[in-house]
């Protein structure tokens, strides 16, 4: 398609003397643009998908993708409702549990607001339906996971807890450590309603990378908040991990029917619709934004081009004298603007590529080197700075940058093509 002689002369062009300066320094400032644009596209694009990834995996990885709740306060014969559920195709795993707002305070002085959630010592372990070995992990796995001191083994009895590691920096207790727990709703006795209060003894921390649950849960055997809580042989819900998450609405209505729709359900997809939706939005509009960004240097590569055409007319007319095409000469400026943005795109995806896969160390460098906290944990939720590369959209911002780059460089070369020579040489 491209000739020697077009592809030789449009490499020489590239490479301007000095008379030709101005024009070469337009040319590399539009290759800058685009490989600067299409690095911002892939690191902005990367981080919004580990956000919406980490985020997903954070929340889904303490709530079931489907909650049971019973009409009234609390569930009874909740273990024979289980098995209902597991017995559903696509349901893997099914844990009842107790949840309820607390104070959490210490003898340290510190006092916090928490949630406390019970669950059966076993389901912190459990092992995933074997039918469903692809399926994600129980709930309290992010917990067994993300242990950081003490054992959870010791997670037995009447009077243990494990919290998270963000709640014992703010009690100022670490592991054997007493808290009390205080709930607001206290039993009423013949002076009145007291506060019900229990010391319990923190016997390990956790972080799961998630600073609203590292800041705020306490998990308690499921026997012991049955007992904290006065719900005797009732828990407040059941917490279901489906196969496939996209599924979770189907299996909701499946589990509705199953209990004659004696029981509410509300799969993940309901609680955190307009959280991820916002997500997406804000991601869609931030790559119209930094499209703009390759836009203008294809503005550039326009610029350059028309300025090169009209510095070379003379070459031109003496090119056409000596036989050459205008086919040939629109293959050439062609060859010189399409090279730019080849060029750009190519150092652009590299310079992404590396950004992202390194930006949690990169920050941490620019942090100690500023001193500051770049990445407040109690603002963005997360510990660290999540980048997730997915291929198909780096070959759609490849694909966009070279297509604006090649439509660009098509009116210069169109331009240089109907050249007249006679024109040219006479005003020379």
């Amino acid at each position: 398609m491209f000739g020697a002689f077009e592809r030789m002369v449009a490499a020489r062009y590239l490479r301007a003397r000095r008379r030709e300066g101005f024009i070469s320094i337009i040319a590399w400032f539009s290759l800058l643009g685009i490989a600067l644009g299409v690095a911002t596209l892939i690191i902005v694009m990367s981080v919004m998908n580990g956000f919406r990834a980490e985020l997903m995996g954070r929340i889904l990885g303490l709530n079931g993708h489907i909650g049971v709740y019973a009409a009234t306060d609390g569930m009874d014969n909740f273990d024979g409702v289980a098995n209902k559920i597991r017995a559903i195709p696509g349901v893997s795993f099914v844990s009842p549990i107790i949840e309820g707002q607390v104070m959490v305070t210490s003898a340290a002085g510190g006092a916090s607001g928490a949630m406390v959630r019970g669950v059966r010592p076993t389901d912190l372990v459990a092992e995933r339906h074997p039918d469903s070995a692809k399926a994600p992990p129980p709930p309290e796995s992010a917990v067994l996971n993300g242990i950081l001191t003490g054992d959870p083994k010791n997670f037995q009895g009447a009077d243990s807890v494990i919290i998270g590691n963000r709640l014992a920096e703010k009690l100022g207790v670490v592991v054997g450590d007493n808290v009390t727990i205080i709930s607001p709703k206290g039993n009423v006795t013949a002076f009145g309603t007291v506060p019900r209060m229990r010391a319990y003894k923190v016997v390990a921390t956790f972080n799961v990378g998630m600073y609203e649950y590292d800041s705020s849960f306490v998990f308690m055997p499921l026997d012991a908040a049955q007992v904290y809580f006065s719900l005797p042989n009732r828990v407040t819900d059941l917490q279901v991990m489906v196969a496939d998450p996209d599924k979770a609405t189907y299996i909701a209505d499946i589990i509705n029917y199953t209990t004659n729709g004696t029981l509410r359900t509300h799969d993940w997809q309901q609680a955190n619709a307009s959280f991820f939706n916002a997500i997406q939005v804000e991601r869609n509009v931030m790559f119209l934004i930094l499209t703009l960004i390759i836009l203008v240097a294809a503005f550039n590569i326009i610029s350059s081009l028309i300025m090169l055409v009209k510095d070379k007319s003379r070459d031109i007319a003496i090119l056409r004298t000596m036989g050459a095409t205008r086919g040939m000469i629109m293959r050439i400026f062609f060859l010189s603007g399409a090279s730019v943005g080849v060029i750009g795109t190519a150092g652009g995806v590299a310079l992404g590529l590396a950004f992202s896969m390194n930006i949690e160390t990169i920050r941490q460098g620019v942090q100690a080197l500023v001193g500051r906290d770049l990445f407040a944990a109690e603002i963005y939720f997360l510990s660290k700075l999540p980048a997730k590369v997915e291929s198909g959209e780096v070959l759609t911002v490849v694909a966009m940058s070279l297509v604006l780059s090649f439509a660009a460089t098509i009116y210069p070369s169109w331009r240089a093509a109907r050249l007249d020579p006679v024109e040219a040489l006479r005003y020379e």
